[in-house]
C-alpha cells in the first residue's frame, strides 16, 4: 500500500501546484488554457510520435491479447457514455469526454511504474506493446467520435488529417522503416517536447480543478471511476485468463494496465473541446485517489502483490 502511495504522490503533488497557483493568484486563468494547448498540439503528437517510431512491435500479433484488454475498453466505454447519456443528460463531445475518461488508463504514473515493479523484466515487453497502442487507438476512437457526428465525411478527412494527435500518429508509424537516418538532434527536440507533456498536463489539470472543483458533483465521475477501477480490468481478467490462452505475466500486465485510474488524456481532450473538462477532471481526480487501495487489491489477486 505504501508503495502504491509513494507511486501516485507526484501526480498529485504537480495537481496540486497547479491548484496552489491559481489560487494563490500566481498564474491566471488563461495560463491552464495555454498548457494545455500546448501539450494538446505539440507535446503529446511528439509523445506518441517517438512511442510508435521506436515501439519494439512484434511480427506476429498475440491476438488474444489484444482482444482481451480492447474488449473491456470498448465495453466500459459504451457503458459510460450511455449512463452519461441516460443518467446525467450529457450530449455531444461530453459523452465522448465521459467514454475516454473510463476507458483510458493513467500508465506514465501509475501503470509503468507498477507493473515493472510486480513483474519486473518479464512484464516489459507485453507492457511496451500497450504503450505503443493504447493512446493512439483511445485518442483515435476519441478523434473519430467527436468529429463525425456533425461533419461530411470530406470534413471529417481533413480535420482528421489536421489533428495533432493523428498527425503524431502516422508521422511515427511511416518512420519506422528509415528510424536509423533520422539526425540525433532531431531525436533530441522530440525528447524535450514529450518530456514536457505529462507535468504541463497536470499542472494544468491542478488549474482546471481550481476552476471547476465539483462543479459536476460526485455522480458521474463516480460511476465513471467504478468502471475504470472496477468493471474494465474485471472483464480483462475473465476473458485474458478464462477465454484466452497466454502466459501469467502477459495475462498480469493486462489486468493491472486496465486497473489504473482515469487518463490524463480524457482531461486535454476535454480542454480541446472545450466540453466536459469538470467531469473529466473530477473523474481522473476521484479514481487517482480510489486507485490506491483498488491496484493493491488486483496486485494480491494475482498473486503478485
Amino acid at each position: 500500500m505504501l508503495s502504491s502511495l509513494l507511486v501516485v504522490l507526484p501526480v498529485f503533488g504537480l495537481i496540486g501546484l497547479g491548484y496552489v497557483a491559481r489560487w494563490t493568484k500566481l498564474v491566471r486563468e488563461t495560463t491552464g488554457e495555454g498548457l494545455s494547448d500546448f501539450v494538446f498540439v505539440l507535446a503529446v503528437p511528439c509523445l506518441l510520435f517517438r512511442t510508435l517510431a521506436k515501439a519494439d512491435i512484434p511480427a506476429s500479433q498475440p491476438w488474444g491479447y489484444w482482444i482481451s484488454y480492447f474488449t473491456g475498453l470498448a465495453i466500459v466505454w459504451a457503458l459510460a457514455m450511455l449512463v452519461a447519456h441516460r443518467v446525467f443528460s450529457r450530449k455531444g463531445p461530453e459523452l465522448v469526454v465521459s467514454g475516454f475518461a473510463a476507458a483510458q488508463s493513467n500508465t506514465v504514473f501509475v501503470g509503468v511504474p507498477m507493473i515493472l515493479k510486480a513483474y519486473g523484466d518479464a512484464g516489459a515487453v507485453p507492457l511496451g506493446l500497450l504503450l505503443a497502442v493504447h493512446l493512439p487507438v483511445t485518442m483515435t476512437a476519441a478523434t473519430l467520435l467527436a468529429e463525425g457526428r456533425s461533419a461530411s465525411l470530406k470534413v471529417m478527412a481533413r480535420r482528421l488529417f489536421t489533428h495533432p494527435i493523428i498527425i503524431g500518429i502516422l508521422l511515427g508509424s511511416a518512420v519506422r522503416p528509415v528510424i536509423g537516418f533520422i539526425p540525433a538532434p532531431v531525436w533530441t527536440l522530440v525528447d524535450l517536447l514529450a518530456g514536457a507533456a505529462v507535468p504541463c498536463a497536470l499542472i494544468s489539470l491542478g488549474i482546471a480543478m481550481r476552476r471547476y472543483g465539483l462543479e459536476s458533483g460526485l455522480g458521474l465521475p463516480a460511476v465513471l471511476s467504478t468502471l475504470k477501477l472496477g468493471l474494465h480490468p474485471l472483464i480483462v481478467y475473465l476473458l485474458a485468463t478464462r477465454v484466452f490462452e497466454m502466459p501469467a505475466h502477459w495475462s498480469g500486465v493486462a489486468v493491472l494496465f486496465a486497473a489504473c485510474p482515469c487518463g490524463i488524456n480524457a482531461y486535454l481532450f476535454a480542454e480541446r473541446y472545450r466540453q466536459g473538462v469538470a467531469d473529466a477532471s473530477s473523474a481522473i481526480a476521484l479514481s487517482t485517489m480510489l486507485s490506491l487501495f483498488t491496484t493493491a487489491a488486483w496486485l494480491t489477486w494475482l498473486g503478485v502483490g
